[in-house]
């Protein structure tokens, strides 16, 4: 199934009086893959869950196919509910069920297959994830990798449109991480669905995705093409990308503004970004990724409107994408699915995302 479009606007997510995140816009692309990244505790995983109507938002809205998830009856809800699929952290499979039956669950829960059409099912999605002979073992006797892989194959038997990622590298050593956003993108170029993965892992979040978003301080600070956070200027952003100490981000929370300029002026000159690593391509014998044609167009669009290192980073990995020539910056369209989340009244300058105290 082709993935479709899903824009969220507005999005407010509160438990009693503890605000999670608010004000979250944005739209993923269909198709493609987009990361959400984040310090621990800003409610990526949470965010995840109100995209497929398990927690209910206090404002906002979440639409696919034209239907609104926050306002739609239960009866309209459960069948946009059949367009996802998710992998859970854990893979959360049924311990006593072998991998095979984990995998059926969903085929035999929602359709009216035939117990052989159920079996090629499982078996082509067991082949696609690289688990094909280990339809007997049980969960408890395969290796965490397997096991996600497992929850992975169970998410893509009703051929989901859009398939949602939670922190799929959790638990995972550098090399099964990087076999595992392979896969990802293998997938993607055999499905054409649209991905949304939460990560921590700076590796996945520099060559996998499309689109990258960034939740801070109970915002969305940021969420466009992936070249415009790996190349952003912004504190927070290197913080992150490079995992240490100084910056702005804290062991449990955000540091008050005064102790994360003591901590940058005590640690001196810092590295800034790291060097920006190719995205990954489909393994040799596998289909085209036909988003990377549609992003094309559409970053095109917006190319304009993208500081000047994101603009430079996009043209020259473009020059390496089979098709039309680039046409980047000749249109004068404006974007539609880049959106700064910023709570300072006055926003700030085209392409640039401040974070300061009190802001995203």
């Amino acid at each position: 199934m082709t993935g479709v479009e899903v824009k969220v606007e507005g999005l407010t997510k509160s438990f009693g009086p503890a605000t999670i995140w608010s004000d979250v816009t944005l739209t993923l692309p269909p198709g493609e893959v987009s990361v959400l990244l984040g310090p621990s505790g800003t409610g990526k995983s949470v965010f995840l869950k109100t995209l497929i109507g398990l927690l209910k938002p206090e404002r906002g809205s979440i639409v696919i196919n034209d239907v609104d998830l926050v306002r739609c009856r239960e009866s309209e809800l459960y069948e946009i509910r059949k367009l996802f699929g998710v992998l859970f952290q854990d893979g959360a499979l049924f311990g006593s069920m072998n991998l095979y039956d984990n995998i059926a669950f969903p085929l035999r829960e929602h359709t009216r297959k035939s117990e052989s059409q159920i079996r090629d099912v499982v078996a082509e999605k067991m082949e696609m994830v690289g688990l094909a002979g280990d339809e007997g073992k049980l969960p408890g006797e395969i290796s965490g990798g397997m096991r996600k892989r497992a929850g992975l194959a169970r998410a893509l038997v009703l051929d989901p449109a859009i398939i949602l990622f939670d922190e799929p590298d959790s638990g995972l050593d550098p090399v099964r991480t990087a076999y595992l956003n392979q896969l990802i993108i293998d997938l993607n170029a055999q499905t054409d669905s649209t991905f949304l993965i939460v990560t921590h892992d700076i590796n996945t979040a520099q060559t996998v995705p499309d689109n990258i978003g960034l939740l801070y301080r109970k915002h969305l600070a940021m969420f466009g093409p992936r070249e415009q956070l790996l190349t952003s200027d912004e504190p927070v952003v290197a913080q992150f990308l490079n995992g240490r100490r100084e910056g702005p981000i804290g062991m449990s929370e955000e540091k008050d503004t005064a102790q994360a300029e003591r901590e940058m002026a005590e640690a001196g000159d810092l590295e800034g970004l790291p060097p920006l690593k190719p995205q990954l391509a489909p393994s040799t014998g596998m289909p085209d990724r036909q988003a990377v044609h549609r992003r094309r167009e559409r970053v095109a669009a917006m190319l304009h409107e993208l500081p000047e290192p994101a603009r430079r980073a996009i043209e020259e990995s473009e020059q390496d994408v089979p098709g039309p020539a680039w046409t980047g910056g000749d249109t004068d369209e404006r974007p539609t699915d880049i959106h700064p989340r910023i709570t300072d009244d006055t926003p700030p300058p085209p392409g640039r995302h401040q974070f300061r105290d009190g802001g995203a």
